[in-house]
């Protein structure tokens, strides 16, 4: 009976601290799940059937849902995982999307009682957030699991891009000014590396989104130089899209084993 009453408690939370009133509750893949508003974005948090011990949870730092590859994320709240997500879909990692995920994290360890320490998910673009956000809060980050990723916002999105300005909007940036800024995740290698963070990425060496030479590839190149730990699968002849492995067990095996988790043979999605 308490549990069905809980979402009467967040809507009053939530209006308490002038957040959007409405937590909407449902089922995703057979977990609950709840939608709300984040100081005026939309997020999301699906619980496992039982929370494992510590109540670890990942973080999908963009593109969540069905047809964003969702494989590693299933598996993780199958094995007593939260899974949380909050959409700042156009502020491309810059600090102020830096000072929302930290409130965000905040609210659900306070409130929820989830791992101080959390798993990050950068894919794509959620790339320049999950690093960001680890160079920027260290003490907050057990792992990160870098997909198809940007890393470098000269590179995604890019002087030729239409969103270029929009980037160098959020970043405070002159075109001038982001020829030479450190703003960027390999321009922010020491603090995680320092940190000892480990990193698994995911890539498809033909990428023609989000180069893999220029992204994940000169990362693992920087962090293992700085004396970090990354291991890196690549996809051979493969695009951005499909994200992801078919099987993602290399990746909840890492992700598990970062976190200090025990870890099954052959483990898939629900």
């Amino acid at each position: 009976m308490l549990r069905w009453l809980f979402p009467l408690f967040l809507t009053s939370l939530f209006t308490a601290h002038g957040a959007a009133p409405t937590v909407t509750e449902s089922t995703w893949h057979g977990f609950r799940r709840i939608d709300f508003t984040f100081e005026g974005h939309p997020a999301v948090l699906v619980f496992p059937p039982h929370a494992a011990p510590g109540k670890p949870w990942v973080w999908r730092a963009e593109w969540f849902g069905d047809a964003h590859a969702p494989q590693a994320s299933l598996a993780l709240v199958a094995r007593g995982w939260h899974l949380a997500y909050l959409q700042a879909s156009d502020l491309y990692g810059a600090p102020v999307a830096m000072k929302l995920f930290d409130a965000f994290h905040r609210r659900l360890t306070s409130e929820y009682g989830l791992s101080p320490k959390v798993v990050l998910e950068g894919v794509s673009r959620g790339g320049l957030y999950a690093f960001n956000f680890a160079a920027d809060y260290p003490e907050h980050v057990a792992a990160l699991y870098l997909d198809a990723p940007a890393l470098d916002i000269r590179s995604w999105p890019g002087p030729k891009s239409p969103l270029w300005p929009e980037c160098l909007r959020c970043y405070g940036l002159t075109p001038a000014e982001a020829a030479t800024a450190k703003v960027s995740p390999l321009d922010r290698i020491e603090p995680v590396a320092r940190a000892g963070i480990p990193i698994i990425g995911v890539s498809g060496d033909a990428d023609e989104t989000v180069s893999y030479p220029a992204n994940l590839g000169r990362l693992a190149e920087l962090y293992r130089a700085a004396g970090g730990t990354i291991q890196v699968i690549i996809k051979p002849g493969g695009k951005h899209h499909p994200h992801s492995l078919t099987d993602p067990t290399p990746i909840v095996d890492f992700i598990l084993k970062a976190a200090g988790r025990p870890r099954d043979k052959g483990l898939g999605t629900k």
